[in-house]
C-alpha cells in the first residue's frame, strides 16, 4: 500500500475520476470502431453480407474470451494497475494498425481508387483486430475492480452508486462515438482518389485509447494498489479436478456418499476454500442459459443495422444513416437506467411483490425475446415494399425512349407505345426461352427487330431514339443498393463522347446514345457536372440531382435543350426505401429494456454472490456469456440458411423464450447467500479452534484418508 490518507472529493476518492474518464474514453475508441466495421467488411474489403457477419461476431466473441486471460495476468503476475497499463498499450497500437489499414492509397499503386493488393490490407486488420480483443478483453474486468479497490470500508453506498456512474461512462462513450464515427466515415478523403473516410473513422478512437492511457497514468499517484492475491483461477481448477479424480476413485458402495461433489475434495483442500468454490459453481450453474440472451443482444451491431439499409432514414427534419440506428440503445440506457432505479423498482416494491436478481434476469429475457418478434414483424412489412427481381428463366425488360418521336414496341404478347423521353413504368417479365421476337417501329417506317441474347435473371434496358436505331443494356443491377445508398446512372443523347463528374465522382467517356455503369451514392442533393466538346462556354456548368433518399436507383438522360445547354431528365430504375426507420424503435426500446433488467442485474448479482477473494472469477465467467452468446450466432446463421431474414428473428425469439422458461425453473431453485456472513462464521469458527489448540495440547497436523 502507497499511501496513507487517500485524496478524497464530495466523500469519494478522487482516483475514481481518472478510472471513469479512462472508462468513458476506452468505451469511445472501442464502440467507434465497432460501429462501422461491419460497413469497413463489406464496403471496402468486399466482403459479402454473410462473411462480414461472421468475422464481426468472432471478432465480438473473442473480446469477451479474453478477461479471462487479464483476470490471470492482474491476479496471479502483475496486478491491476500494471495490467491496465501494458493491455492498453497492447490496445492503442492495435486501433493504429486498423487504422492503416484502411487507408485505401495503401496498395493501391496506379491511383485508380481500387485496391491493389487486398490480402495486405485484410492482414493488417486482422492483426489489429487480434490486438483490439487481447486489450480490450484483458483490462475489462480489472478496471471495474480496481474501481471498486479504491474505497475504504463503510463506503458501500459510494461504492454502489460508482457501479452505476461507470456504467452510465460506459455508454455515455458508446453513444458518442456511435453518433460520430459514421458522421467521419462518410466525409471523402484520399491522396489520390477520393474515398469514404474509414482511416479517419478508425483513427480518432485510436487517439482516444491514447488518451485514455495517458489519464490513467497521470492518476498514478492517487490509487490504492493491491499487491496481485496469487492464481485464485489457477487453485479453483485444481480443487475441482481434485474433488471429481477423488469421486471417481470412491465410487464404489462402500465409500459414504458426501452432500456436495465438492466434498470429495476436502482430503487436500481446506473447507473455506471449499465453501467459496461451491458458492462460483452454484452461480456458474445459473449461467449456462445465459449466452442466449446475447446472441440476440448483439445482433444489434449486424442484423439490425443491415435492416436498416433496407429502411427509409428520414425522421423529421433529420435524416439518419443505418449505422447510427446502433446509437438509439446507448440514448435509451441513458434515460432507462435512471428510471428504472428511481421509480420502476419502488413501485413494485410497493405493490408487495419480491422482485428479486433472478426475476429481474428472466424479465430481461423475455422482453428481448419480444424484442425479436417486433423486429420479424417490421421485416415483413419491409419486404412487402422490396422490388420484385427476376427469378429462375426469368429477365425483365424495361425500354426507354429517349428520340424526338412516338415509338412502339412489340415483344411477345404485348405491345408498348412510348412518346418521346418516356419509359414504361415497370420491368416487364419474360421467360428468356419464350422471348422470341422483340421488334421497333414508328409511323412511316419500317421494323426493325432487336437481336440480343438474354441471360436469365437479370434486368435489362431497351434504349430506343429511331426505329432502327436501338441500344440494349445490361443493368447488372439485381438487388436493392446496398448500406441504404443510391444507384445512380447516366444515358447520353450527345452525337459525342462526355464525362460526367457527380459528387466526386466520375463517369468517364459515356459514348453517343449509351449508358454508363451504375455508381451508388448516399442519401441527399447532388451536384452533375456535364464535360463535353459540344457545349458552349456560357452554359451553366452544374446541374442538380433530386434530392436522392434511400436504397434506390436512377437512370440521368443528359438532353440538350434549344440553346444547345445540357438538361437533365430523370428516370426512376428502383423505388426509394418506404418503411421508415423509426419503426425499428419499438424493437429497440424493448432489447434496452431487456438489458437494463438483466444486464446490470446480472453484474451486481455475480458481485454480491462472490467470495470476496473471487470477484474477478465470477467477472470474468459473467463476460464469458457474451462470448458464448457470440458464438451461438455464429452457430445459427452459418447452419440455417434462411431464405426470409423474418424467419431467422423468429427462430432466435422461440430460442431465446425456451431458455428463457429453463433460467426461471432453474432461478427457482437457488438460494440466495451472503458471502461476507459465510466468511465471517469460518473467522469465528478458526478462532474458536485455535483456543481450544493452545489450551488442550500442541498442534497436530491434519490427518487424511490419503495419509491412513
Amino acid at each position: 500500500m502507497g499511501m496513507s490518507k487517500p485524496w478524497s472529493c464530495f466523500g469519494y476518492p478522487l482516483s475514481i475520476f481518472f478510472i471513469v474518464v479512462n472508462e468513458f474514453c476506452e468505451r469511445f475508441s472501442y464502440y467507434g470502431m465497432r460501429a462501422i466495421l461491419i460497413l469497413y467488411f463489406t464496403n471496402f474489403i468486399g466482403w459479402d453480407d454473410n462473411l462480414s457477419t461472421a468475422i464481426y461476431h468472432t471478432f465480438v466473441a473473442l473480446c469477451y474470451l479474453t478477461p479471462i486471460l487479464g483476470a490471470l495476468i492482474a491476479d496471479s503476475w502483475l496486478g491491476k494497475f500494471k495490467t491496465i497499463i501494458s493491455l492498453s498499450i497492447v490496445y492503442t497500437i492495435g486501433q493504429g494498425i486498423i487504422a492503416v489499414s484502411s487507408i485505401n492509397d495503401l496498395t493501391d499503386y496506379n491511383h485508380d481508387g481500387t485496391l491493389d493488393s487486398l490480402p495486405v490490407h485484410v492482414a493488417l486488420s486482422m492483426i489489429g483486430l487480434a490486438l483490439i480483443a487481447l486489450g480490450t478483453g484483458g483490462i475489462k474486468p480489472c478496471v471495474s475492480a480496481f474501481g471498486g479497490d479504491q474505497f475504504e470500508e463503510g463506503q458501500e453506498k459510494q461504492r454502489n452508486r460508482f457501479f452505476s456512474i461507470f456504467y452510465l461512462a460506459i455508454n455515455a462513450g458508446s453513444l458518442l462515438s456511435t453518433i460520430i464515427t459514421p458522421i467521419l466515415r462518410v466525409q471523402q478523403c484520399g491522396i489520390h482518389s477520393q474515398q469514404a473516410c474509414y482511416p479517419l473513422a478508425f483513427g480518432v478512437p485510436a487517439a482516444l485509447m491514447a488518451v485514455a492511457l495517458i489519464v490513467f497514468v497521470i492518476g498514478s499517484s492517487m490509487y490504492k494498489k493491491f499487491q496481485p492475491q496469487g492464481n485464485i483461477m489457477g487453485k479453483v481448477v485444481k480443487c475441482i479436478g481434485f474433488s471429481i479424480k477423488n469421486r471417481f476413485r470412491h465410487r464404489s458402495k462402500e465409500f459414504p456418499k458426501r452432500e456436495h461433489w465438492l466434498d470429495w475434495a476436502k482430503e487436500k483442500y481446506d473447507e473455506r476454500l471449499i465453501s467459496q468454490i461451491k458458492m462460483v459453481t452454484r452461480v456458474m450453474f445459473l449461467y449456462i442459459p445465459l449466452p442466449m440472451f446475447w446472441a440476440l443482444f448483439d445482433q444489434q451491431g449486424s442484423r439490425w443495422t443491415l435492416q436498416a439499409t433496407t429502411m427509409n432514414g428520414r425522421i423529421g427534419i433529420i435524416e439518419i444513416q443505418p449505422d447510427q440506428m446502433q446509437t438509439v440503445n446507448a440514448i435509451l440506457i441513458v434515460i432507462m437506467v435512471p428510471i428504472v432505479d428511481a421509480v420502476v423498482y419502488p413501485l413494485i416494491a410497493k405493490c408487495g411483490f419480491n422482485f428479486t436478481s433472478l426475476k429481474k434476469m428472466t424479465v430481461g429475457m423475455f422482453l428481448a425475446s419480444m424484442a425479436f418478434v417486433v423486429a420479424a414483424i417490421v421485416q415483413v412489412e419491409i419486404d412487402k415494399t422490396l422490388p420484385v427481381f427476376p427469378q429462375g428463366n426469368e429477365v425483365q425488360i424495361k425500354v426507354l425512349n429517349i428520340g424526338n418521336d412516338n415509338m412502339n414496341i412489340s415483344f411477345p404478347g404485348e405491345t408498348v407505345t412510348l412518346g418521346q423521353m418516356s419509359q414504361t413504368k415497370e420491368y416487364m417479365p419474360f421467360d428468356v426461352n419464350k422471348l422470341t421476337s422483340i421488334n421497333i417501329s414508328s409511323t412511316g417506317s419500317p421494323v426493325s427487330t432487336v437481336t440480343q441474347d438474354f441471360e436469365k435473371g437479370h434486368r435489362y434496358t431497351l434504349l430506343v431514339w429511331a426505329p432502327s436505331q436501338y441500344q440494349v443494356v445490361k443493368d447488372g443491377l439485381n438487388k436493392k443498393p446496398e448500406k441504404g445508398e443510391n444507384g445512380i446512372r447516366f444515358v447520353n443523347t450527345f452525337n459525342e463522347m462526355i464525362s460526367i463528374t457527380m459528387d466526386g465522382r466520375v463517369f468517364e467517356n459515356i459514348t453517343s446514345h449509351s449508358a454508363s455503369k451504375y455508381q451508388f451514392f448516399p442519401s441527399g442533393k447532388k451536384t452533375i457536372i456535364v464535360n463535353s466538346t459540344e457545349i458552349s462556354q456560357n452554359c451553366t456548368q452544374d446541374l442538380e440531382s433530386s434530392n436522392l433518399e434511400f436504397g434506390s436507383a436512377y437512370t440521368y438522360v443528359i438532353q440538350r435543350e434549344g440553346n444547345g445547354c445540357p438538361k437533365l431528365e430523370e428516370f426512376e430504375d428502383i423505388p426509394p426505401n418506404t418503411v421508415n426507420m423509426a419503426l425499428q424503435i419499438p424493437q429497440y426500446f424493448l432489447l434496452t429494456c431487456g438489458e437494463v433488467v438483466f444486464s446490470i442485474t446480472g453484474l451486481e448479482f455475480s458481485y454480491s454472490q462472490a467470495p470476496s477473494n473471487m470477484k474477478s472469477v465470477l467477472q470474468a465467467g459473467w463476460l464469458l456469456t457474451v462470448a458464448f452468446g457470440n458464438i451461438i450466432v455464429l452457430i445459427v446463421a452459418g447452419a440455417g440458411h434462411f431464405s426470409e431474414q423474418w424467419a431467422e428473428y423468429i427462430l432466435f425469439a422461440a430460442l431465446l423464450l425456451v431458455v428463457c422458461v429453463i433460467f426461471a425453473i432453474m432461478a427457482r431453485f437457488y438460494t440466495y447467500i451472503n458471502p461476507a456472513e459465510v466468511e465471517a462464521q469460518f473467522d469465528e469458527d478458526e478462532k474458536k479452534k485455535d483456543a481450544e489448540k493452545n489450551d488442550l495440547y500442541p498442534a497436530l497436523g491434519p490427518v487424511s484418508q490419503t495419509q491412513m
